[in-house]
Order: C-alpha cells, then structure tokens, then sequence
C-alpha cells in the first residue's frame, strides 16, 4: 500500500488475518482524497472497486476454515501486487470482512482503463490457488465506481456494496458498475490485440525505470525496467494488463524482445556501476530458444552482461521448471545474474532455491508492510534473510514507503531496495540524470 500520513492509524487498525487495513482507515483515507480533490480538467481521479469472492461460504464449508483463510490471505496478497504493479497513483486496499475486500485509487484515469485494471485483477484472483490438502479455484466479482469526487466516503461504499449484491442473482457476471451502466466494452478483447500488433511501430510501448539504492548507504545501484502501453484511446496501461493482451494476441516474443531492446538502449550509457533488472515472463522460460534470443539482443545492444539481472516469478517457473533451469543456468554462466522475484508474495516452492542458480531474492512488498508494527511480521522477515544468507543470497526490497522501514531493512541485513520512499518509476531521461548527479531532486 502507498505511503500514507495515516500510518500510525492504519497500522493499529489490520485487519489480523490480511494484514490489510480495516474499513475505517479506508473510510478516513477516502474521505481524506475525497476533500483534497480540486483538480480541474483532468477528469475524475477518485476510483474505486469492491470485490467478493463468490460462494465463499461453500468453500469454507467444504475445504474448512483453514483452507479459507489461506485463501483470503493469498487474496489480500495477489490484490496488493497487482496493484502495486498497475497503479501509479495514491492507493490503498482494505478488508471489508469475509470474502469481500474494497480498493481505492488516487488518480487520474479513463473510464476504461478502469474497467480493463478490474478484468485483469478478477483474472489474477481467479488462478488457481494451491492451499494444504486442496487446489482452489475462486470466482471474483467486482463492482466498479469512477468519479467519486463529490459524494462521501460512506455513499461510495454504499454503492459499491448494493451492486456488489445485485450481481448474486447474474451469474457469470464478474463486473458491473455502481453507477447504474452495464460494463461497456470499449475497446473489446480482439480490438485491443489489434490495438497491440500496431503498438511497437507506433512508439506506445513506453519502458520507465525504478530506481535500486544500495543498503546501507543508499548509493543508487541500478533501476528495474517496467514496461507501459501509452494506449491513444485509454491511456497508460500497467505491464500486467500489456501482457495478458499480448498474450493472447501470440505476440509476447516480440513485445518482450522490444522492450529488452528499450530498456538496455536506455542503460548503455549508465555509468558502470549501474545494474539492469528484467523481468522475465512464463512464456519466454518455457521456450528454449529464450537464452540465444535474449544474449543476441546484449550482443546488439552493447551492454555487458555482467550489469543485467533477469527478475523470475514463482509463476513465471511453473510450466516446465527443468528447461527454466537450464536457460537460467546459460544466463547466469554468461555473466547474468537472477534474482528471484516477488519473493513472500504466494506459496513458495523451496525446491526452486536449490535448482536454480539464483544470486538474489527479492522479498515483495507485503513482506515488508507490517515489519516496523507486528513482531511476527519482522520475525519472517529476519527468518528469510537468514536463509538468503545461508544459501549466499543478496536480499532485495521492493515496497519500501517509510524511512522506518528502510532503516529496519538495513538494519536486518538486506542488499539494496527500491520504493517510492525514494523514487518513483521514471523516464530514461530522468533516470540518466539521477545517474549523473546521485540527487533525487
């Protein structure tokens, strides 16, 4: 979650189970953005979405409450990340008790980018989700609101709550708008593949950097590059969303390949001691020819492979973990190093520490939420650096809001951070600059 003034209040307030935020710190932030929104002529930017998980109950019933709270917790986990991921603007997440959980956003936004964030995220909790004893499936509804500017915290969830409940009676219904329209295309699925084959061409795909600082000293290490789709009709799109389009579309080989292409033209002319974070995705591990592909773009680009880090999903090894093995392993005898990605975020297969050739893990950010407040949280947290120690691991941070939670990081060991307690993600231009002056401002 963003860094709030309301931290102290928030962190009193978890909900136990989530470690989320309990409704009514949700309702003081909302109320909060609610009263600072004056903007003029840049549309509405409070939004807002409740989401339940239909049929909850029977889950419970039949897999028992521990199944279920595992579930919850692993909801309260993937929601956070997408939204961290997709989000660039205020925002903050909260349980709403049960099944049901309420996210808040702080920026401005199309009506449609809105709706298309909530298809992937209903998409992202519909995964299979392993628990002890049982593979579960979830099926998430969502009832959208854009536009709250005007109206109180407790309307907006009113709202939000009675859609939410007319949805029980449409079945294979996952979105409807509290404002009364049905969930209108827009750009449908197939137009927006479409949209994706021009993209490229048209110089859409935009690559922003998130700047690394080592620890403890906070020298700026290197950045991570994350891609976006500045779509001409519906505005940025996250990298989440960009590629479960091009996925669909068959067009994940050439929109990854452009975006490794963007990304190391951009760093060429870091100064030595900057690394490069990548991330890689499911389709590009599973496909042997990944290694070749990825060293041909370095040999093109010019930029040593001794400063890239490729970042790997728990996700992105689940297809065939034997030829993710050996492509890493290439890519690592190469010079690249890999760093495990998003660390915490769900149920992770040690099996992987000991298969691949790993040189970081990077912790995801609901590891790191709750260390400064709850002794269990800091005591997970202690519990893996000491693993990544053993196994000869740097531990990386991501989500770092809170100087406090920097200090205690540093304090307990980590390698290096990024968060926007520092940076946000930013333009080539930009980041070359921070690279040159070592000065955020």
């Amino acid at each position: 979650m963003m860094k709030d003034p309301r931290a102290s209040e928030i962190d009193a307030q978890r909900d136990a189970l989530t470690g989320l935020p309990g409704m009514a710190a949700l309702r003081a932030r909302l109320d909060d953005w609610i009263g600072e929104s004056k903007t003029a002529g840049e549309g509405p930017r409070l939004h807002a979405l409740l989401l339940g998980l239909r049929r909850f109950d029977t889950l419970n019933l039949a897999y028992g409450a521990a199944a279920g709270d595992a579930a919850l917790t692993e909801v309260a986990a993937r929601l956070t990340h997408f939204a961290a991921r997709e989000l660039e603007g205020p925002w903050l997440a909260a349980r709403a008790g049960g099944g049901t959980f309420v996210l808040i956003a702080n920026e401005t936004c199309s009506r449609q980018r809105w709706q298309l964030f909530a298809g992937q995220l209903a998409d992202v909790i519909a995964r299979p989700l392993p628990t002890p004893g049982a593979v579960l499936r979830l099926s998430p509804r969502i009832a959208l609101l854009r536009g709250v500017d005007r109206e109180s915290a407790e309307s907006v969830l009113d709202r939000l709550s009675q859609t939410l409940a007319n949805m029980g009676s449409q079945q294979g219904r996952r979105l409807s708008w509290a404002d009364g329209e049905t969930t209108r295309p827009g750009r449908t699925a197939a137009q927006l593949e479409a949209d994706l084959l021009h993209a490229i061409d048209a110089g859409e795909i935009e690559v922003v950097f998130q700047p690394q600082f080592a620890l403890p000293q906070d020298d700026l290490t290197g950045a991570e590059a994350l891609a976006r789709w500045n779509h001409p009709k519906i505005g940025r799109i996250g990298a989440g969303a960009l590629f479960a389009v091009a996925e669909r579309a068959d067009h994940i080989v050439p929109l990854s390949r452009h975006i490794a292409s963007l990304a190391l033209a951009g760093a060429k002319d870091w100064p030595d001691h900057l690394r490069l974070s990548l991330n890689v995705t499911a389709f590009e591990l599973a496909s042997e020819t990944y290694a070749d592909q990825l060293l041909a773009v370095l040999e093109d680009s010019c930029f040593p492979a001794q400063r890239l880090t490729l970042e790997v999903t728990e996700q992105a090894l689940l297809a065939d973990i034997q030829i993710a093995a050996r492509t890493l392993t290439r890519l690592s005898e190469a010079g690249i190093r890999i760093a495990l990605d998003d660390f915490g975020a769900g149920f992770c297969n040690f099996r992987y520490l000991k298969l691949l050739p790993l040189h970081y893990l990077k912790l995801d950010r609901s590891m790191v939420d709750g260390i400064t407040s709850d002794p269990r949280d800091l005591a997970v947290f202690r519990a893996i650096v000491a693993m990544a120690r053993a196994l000869d691991l740097d531990v990386i941070v991501e989500g770092i809001e809170s100087e406090a939670q920097r200090a205690l990081v540093a304090e307990e060991g980590a390698h290096c951070y990024q968060g926007f307690l520092r940076a946000k993600p930013m333009s080539c231009a930009v980041f070359a600059e921070l690279a040159g002056s070592g000065d955020l401002a």
